[in-house]
């Protein structure tokens, strides 16, 4: 069974090129961490930030497996879900 920290790897390697590069992802640490920018590695995660927390920084390195969420802070059109590997259809409101 693939762990968890690969899938969160393949879903930031899948990200849509025309979607932009920002968020907020939830560790496991009990942080929600805001970027406008990130990065991929081989076993992490590089978030950048508009502005810098409250100790100063700026870039968060964070290991795939501590990832539990991504809140995407953009509207995003059902392509882009789609192209990530998610199926279904939107709601109609």
């Amino acid at each position: 069974m693939e762990s968890n920290a690969n899938h969160w790897k393949t879903f930031f390697l899948s990200w849509p090129v025309d979607l932009s590069r920002r968020g907020i992802v939830v560790t496991s640490f009990n942080e929600q961490i805001s970027f406008s920018a990130f990065w991929t590695s081989e076993d992490f995660l590089l978030l950048e930030r508009q502005t810098p927390d409250s100790q100063g920084a700026r870039s968060v390195v964070v290991p795939y497996e501590q990832l539990l969420a991504l809140k995407i802070t953009d509207v995003v059109k059902a392509k882009h879900f789609k192209a990530i590997g998610f199926e279904g259809m939107p709601s109609k409101a």
